[in-house]
């Protein structure tokens, strides 16, 4: 069995200085956690895998392709593999779970 406790895993991520930290790599997905601060332009462009986030904490909007909604803890998200997909209009810091299926390459 693997555990972890966000605290570890948001302690972790921001030793390395960057917004993604994957903690977990399996046959067939990958986890890891995204971190964007309130102001943040969200970078990342799309991805050869299919992806599920869920918020954990934090407030923003999300647009996949053409449609766009509003995230807050508890909230989760697919985006399919290849869809254009930006977090934006991040009111209050944002930590995401992110799990992708296969495992990001």
């Amino acid at each position: 069995m693997k555990a972890f406790r966000l605290d570890d895993l948001e302690a972790e991520r921001a030793a390395n200085d960057g917004a993604y930290l994957q903690f977990m790599r399996g046959r067939s997905m990958s986890l890891g956690l995204y971190a964007l601060d309130a102001g943040e332009a969200d970078r990342q462009l799309p991805h050869k895998e299919d992806e599920v986030y869920l918020v954990m904490s934090g407030r923003a909007s999300i647009t996949v392709g053409t449609e766009t909604t509003h995230v807050a803890r508890g909230s989760v998200v697919f985006v399919p593999s290849g869809a254009t997909h930006k977090f934006h209009h991040i009111t209050e810091d944002l930590r995401v779970m992110v799990v992708f299926s296969p495992p990001e390459s």
